[in-house]
């Protein structure tokens, strides 16, 4: 692992992003939209009320972090390593002294910086007219952290081994596809995993995708216990494993696999 070429790699990325930031700007204001339309129909269910115990100022601030949480583990990257594989990009990668994983992380942390540069004050604009409501400790604020950071790693390595499989198929991107549908569905994104029905919450606790978009909202505005957040931590690492163990075991198949021409 050649740490500082690949350092040099991500600088680099960072400011060719910050050359054509008009454009990730619209990005990241397309992916804003769908988390506010639900968070308006939440909302509008509430009404003066609240839906399993969330008002609609609890519903705000769940919606308004997610937005900020989903731009900082959402994986642009992997969406290109599909075409990379297959139009021969990734020889130059391999001839390189460091590993290509750099070119994925380079382009994550420029995006990251990027994003927010965007995200952080549209949100904050959002905050004063919308009012948000929850209940903000330190401990919750510390635990934020790791969980935002484990969200995103997870997320990340496995949206990357699916992206691997265009070593064998030509439609793995269609794979990243179902992955974001799942999060869609039992990531926190069409409702709170309080709002889902039992059977639904009950599947959201076992598989991974509440761990790498609800999960770190959830601990952040107060919705969860001390003994369900140690849970969270555990299913979000055990998970993270998982996923990193599949993307090293693909990667190195993968590699043995590969032949292309070009690039």
């Amino acid at each position: 692992m050649n740490h500082k070429g690949g350092w040099a790699l991500i600088k680099n990325t960072w400011q060719s992003w910050l050359q054509h930031r008009g454009f990730f700007f619209l990005l990241a204001f397309g992916w804003m939209l769908p988390l506010l339309v639900y968070l308006f129909i939440w909302s509008a269910a509430a009404g003066e009320g609240s839906l399993a115990g969330l008002t609609q100022e609890s519903l705000a601030g769940y919606y308004l972090v997610l937005i900020l949480v989903n731009q900082l583990t959402y994986s642009i990257s992997n969406w290109t390593v599909g075409d990379n594989i297959r139009y021969g990009q990734i020889n130059r990668w391999l001839l390189q002294p460091m590993s290509p994983l750099y070119h994925s992380l380079s382009s994550e942390i420029a995006g990251k910086v990027v994003f927010m540069l965007f995200s952080i004050p549209i949100t904050a604009l959002l905050a004063i007219i919308i009012q948000p409501r929850f209940n903000l400790t330190w401990s919750q604020g510390l635990l934020f952290i790791p969980a935002v950071l484990a969200a995103w790693a997870l997320r990340f390595f496995w949206g990357y081994w699916l992206a691997l499989l265009a070593f064998w198929a030509t439609r793995a991107d269609s794979l990243l596809a179902l992955q974001d549908s799942f999060i869609f569905l039992f990531g926190g994104h069409l409702a709170p995993i309080a709002l889902l029905p039992a059977w639904m919450r009950s599947i959201a606790q076992i598989l991974p995708f509440r761990y790498m978009s609800a999960f770190p909202v959830e601990v952040l505005v107060g919705q969860l216990t001390t003994r369900e957040i140690l849970v969270g931590f555990a299913y979000q690492a055990g998970w993270t494993v998982v996923a990193f163990i599949l993307y090293r075991l693909v990667w190195t198949r993968g590699v043995r696999h590969y032949e292309a021409i070009g690039g």
